[in-house]
């Protein structure tokens, strides 16, 4: 009857775990907006003139500023923005084609359709003032032609005159009343002020475009230079690790004994009941059943929440899907107390913070080379983990620091229990202790729900499953899995500022 009970479980809770990982096919990534968020910031860091303030080698300041941002950054942005219209402009045609009659179009709401119709003029709008600004006036013409929604247009109206045929805009201060972004925003003032001969609020301006650049210039070194420094150190060391494994062979650190494995006293059928029922079950079926329910009944309405109040909300469902997880695996291994020794192992006094960083070096350029192919497989499309798209806007200090206790406190804690505590020893019991680390992995990827992230998040699933392995100390990867989460949500602070 058992058994019975958890078929009949996998099977709903498969339906809804499917349609999630359809549904996020036709979702835009991620990926895109931050491409595009790191552009405009290379816009504002090309503006920097090493001149501009007192140091004692301009020189210097002006080359790393032209490895931070490239030899034409204009052209490059150009080109960035070009590249998220077609993806955007495919997405478009997909969700409103009428002939269109698969299971992709019945996922495509109205609102989908209008955010991506509104995203799309902004993108025109923006590549016709990049165009403008590099004296490409027909092309810049011909995407604000192109321009349908009745809030981009009128700021077009205004652009058109100002950039086509040099004329001041009746009201000037249309051009700063906008959700432009700043290097945006100066180079239309630049462009009246040159019109207007107004040479007072010209130097004012290059005032604020130097003081936005050199904030940009030290964003960029934030989010480019440290990582790239940390990931060419982890690509150095997985050479050296690689040699060692090819010389030393069984005495290397990427060995792992085929005997090292956990003694399991339960089954399969009680690893099965544990991610069904503890981990699929609440956190796809109950939850979302329940909570829009509770909060109709208390008269809530979600869709006008702030950041804040929508970071809260993450926390307290994240929350009640971990404790309810872990009394589910509590549960069910209950009756196999006391545990054999190696199980949910906790050791302070170990090197567990040498795996962890150590598992984080190598990580950045593994995780980053997969993130390559991979966009080049899914072309923008696939989703990504909602809760980067309000961190990403989230310029609140309390919902940041919401979002931060979520993904790098509970998540490493909950998800290093369930996937490296409990599924990957419970799986040597009957695969090979590598087979453990890759299908634990390829199920961690796959429990976020995403599948342009299913690559990249069984890479880093591997590399902790590896480090849980070799140190035996859930503190390790709780450690890793926290770091990259950290850096996540810091690179996102920083692009969305």
């Amino acid at each position: 009857m058992k058994r019975v009970i958890l078929i009949l479980l996998t099977i709903i809770t498969l339906v809804p775990l499917l349609s999630s990982l359809w549904a996020s096919f036709q979702e835009p990534q991620i990926q895109g907006r931050l491409e595009l968020y790191q552009t405009n910031l290379v816009l504002q860091a090309a503006e920097y003139d090493p001149n501009s303030t007192a140091n004692t080698s301009p020189e210097a300041i002006a080359t790393l500023v032209t490895q931070l941002t490239g030899q034409d950054p204009y052209s490059s942005a150009i080109t960035q923005y070009e590249k998220v219209l077609s993806s955007s402009e495919a997405r478009q045609k997909l969700l409103t084609d009428p002939t269109e009659t698969t299971a992709a179009k019945s996922q495509a709401t109205k609102k989908a359709i209008a955010e991506t119709a509104t995203f799309i003029d902004e993108l025109q709008l923006r590549l016709g003032i990049l165009y403008a600004s590099r004296g490409k006036l027909d092309q810049a013409k011909q995407r604000w032609e192109a321009i349908s929604g009745e809030e981009s247009d009128v700021l077009a109206q205004t652009l058109a005159p100002l950039w086509l045929n040099s004329q001041a805009p009746t009201d000037p201060n249309a051009l700063t009343q906008t959700e432009l972004e700043t290097w945006f925003q100066q180079q239309n003032l630049q462009k009246l002020y040159q019109i207007q001969d107004n040479r007072p609020a010209q130097q004012q301006l290059q005032q604020q475009i130097q003081q936005n650049a050199q904030r940009a210039f030290l964003k960029l070194t934030v989010i480019t230079i440290l990582p790239f420094s940390v990931g060419l150190f982890g690509l150095g060391f997985l050479i050296f690790l690689g040699i060692q494994a090819f010389r030393k062979q069984d005495d290397a650190l990427l060995h792992i004994d085929a005997q090292a494995t956990w003694n399991t006293p339960w089954n399969g059928e009680i690893i099965w009941q544990v991610f069904i029922v503890g981990f699929f079950l609440v956190g796809q079926i109950i939850l979302p059943l329940v909570l829009p329910i509770a909060l109709q009944a208390f008269s809530i309405d979600a869709t006008a929440w702030t950041v804040r109040e929508k970071a809260v909300y993450t926390l307290i469902t994240y929350s009640l899907m971990a404790i309810a997880g872990l009394m589910v695996l509590a549960a069910s291994v209950w009756e196999f107390r006391p545990l054999p020794q190696d199980w949910f192992q906790v050791k302070w006094l170990d090197n567990w913070t040498v795996w962890g960083f150590g598992g984080y070096m190598v990580a950045l350029p593994l995780v980053l080379l997969v993130s390559l192919l991979n966009q080049q497989i899914w072309q923008g499309q696939g989703g990504s983990n909602p809760i980067l798209f309000l961190a990403l806007k989230a310029q609140d200090q309390v919902a940041l620091t919401i979002f931060f206790l979520t993904a790098s406190v509970m998540a490493p804690l909950f998800e290093e229990i369930m996937f490296r505590g409990f599924l990957l020893p419970s799986l040597t019991r009957y695969i090979p202790v590598w087979g453990s680390i890759i299908l634990s992995a390829f199920l961690f990827a796959i429990a976020h729900m995403s599948l342009s992230e299913v690559l990249p998040l069984m890479t880093l699933g591997i590399i902790l499953g590896f480090v849980y392995v070799k140190s035996r100390n859930l503190l390790a990867p709780m450690l890793l899995h926290s770091l990259w989460n950290s850096g996540t949500l810091l690179s996102l602070f920083i692009l969305g500022s």
